[in-house]
């Protein structure tokens, strides 16, 4: 239904416009060198552990069968734990230019993840759409003033951002299915409840050595957006707009992040419009309309 497909649109474009000013809050944290990226994961994970469990308890209760736990486990630590940390590692040893090229190979990852896991065929339209989409974000990117970040991009750098964009298309191009069986709720209370045991081990000795009354102010409220916009709303959109659109169209909303920063650059004097932008713009958005026009993009 055309209804429910817009509400998947809606939901996506918000999701990623939120993604789109995370990126500029982490890398300010990760500049203030107050928490570690272990520390901020787990502060995150349980952030939003806590209000996904307290929301399920106003809700009608819901039986998750034993066979999925396992892949809920999974679904996490692809789609919460590994995605989440190795983007806050990487981000600390890469150049925002790099970080943005990298970001955009999402889209070409999930398309693939999706077409041998859940059976999503590849058509014209949609790599047509994709490519020209890609072609406007790297465009977008070389004719962008690129500040901020590490001097230069590390090997390892590399590795986490190469790793982030494959764990979060396996998510987006596998778990589908199993996330339509749950509502999402209950989908996101034991994904993030999950995410949260991975994290301890990693985080428990940062979390009793951090000193959290001398993280400066802006910090905090920083730290409170990841935790409230980027991590319990963002996270609660996503799945619900799996529901009514592919993976690959879900994953096109990836390119939203470098619009938003650019448009928080200009409003902000920070940059300014130019022609290349605008073309830029122009084939992002075709491309996902491209892709949303493909026979195999919505349910």
């Amino acid at each position: 239904m055309a209804s429910d497909q817009l509400k998947g649109h809606l939901s996506i474009a918000a999701a990623y416009t939120i993604f789109g000013l995370n990126v500029v809050l982490c890398k300010d944290i990760a500049n203030s060198e107050a928490v570690s990226p272990f520390v901020l994961f787990t502060l995150r994970a349980m952030g939003a552990s806590a209000v996904f469990w307290i929301l399920s308890l106003f809700l009608p209760r819901e039986k998750v069968q034993k066979g999925d736990l396992w892949k809920m486990a999974l679904a996490s630590f692809l789609g919460l734990f590994a995605t989440q940390v190795t983007f806050l590692v990487g981000i600390t040893m890469a150049t925002a230019i790099d970080c943005a090229i990298l970001g955009t190979l999402g889209p070409i990852f999930t398309m693939l993840f999706a077409f041998f896991f859940v059976g999503e065929p590849i058509t014209g339209k949609k790599a047509g759409g994709v490519a020209l989409s890609l072609a406007g974000v790297l465009f977008l990117i070389f004719h962008s003033v690129h500040g901020g970040g590490a001097s230069a991009t590390t090997p390892l750098g590399l590795v986490m951002l190469l790793l982030n964009s494959l764990t979060f298309s396996m998510y987006l191009g596998i778990f589908r299915p199993l996330i339509s069986r749950y509502s999402v709720v209950t989908f996101m209370k034991w994904a993030f409840l999950f995410s949260l045991l991975y994290s301890l081990p990693l985080s428990a000795r940062g979390l009793l050595t951090t000193h959290f009354a001398d993280v400066p102010v802006q910090v905090r409220w920083e730290i409170g957006y990841l935790i409230v916009f980027a991590t319990v709303i963002a996270y609660y959109l996503i799945p619900y707009g799996q529901r009514y659109i592919r993976p690959t169209l879900v994953s096109m909303y990836n390119y939203l992040s470098p619009i938003i920063a650019t448009i928080v650059s200009i409003w902000t004097g920070m940059d300014m419009i130019t022609w290349q932008k605008v073309i830029s713009a122009v084939a992002i958005v075709a491309g996902v309309i491209l892709v949303s026009k493909s026979r195999a993009a919505s349910s």
